[in-house]
């Protein structure tokens, strides 16, 4: 899996490209999530347009980084996830725990409410 990340509007925008299955990208991307809530980014909009396959380790790395901008009351919204992505949200009902949106401005738009 590769990734870029930017920040936009105080909110870590992390746009996600291949197969998420944790490994050793899952440690990356959390420990550039820890150092952007030290920096007090509170928000997170992770596209997964370009992702293609996600396993348990994947949606383990999508829900811990979830709890940790929770932890520090943000909040992370899902970008336009792939139609195999979105059935495994919609099975394993994290579809009800994520926002789910369909571009960026509508993910600027939830996370300034």
């Amino acid at each position: 899996m590769n990734y870029t990340s930017q920040i936009k509007d105080q909110i870590l925008f992390l746009h996600l490209e291949g197969d998420l299955i944790g490994e050793t990208n899952g440690l990356e991307l959390m420990e550039l999530v820890n150092d952007k809530i030290n920096s007090n980014i509170l928000h997170a909009a992770i596209d997964l347009s370009n992702v293609r396959y996600m396993n348990s380790s994947g949606i383990g790395v999508l829900i811990t980084l979830l709890t940790k901008f929770r932890n520090k009351s943000g909040e992370v919204v899902l970008i336009n996830p792939s139609e195999q992505i979105k059935k495994l949200l919609i099975i394993t009902k994290l579809n009800s725990i994520f926002n789910i949106v369909d571009n960026e401005s509508q993910a600027v738009e939830r996370l300034q409410k």
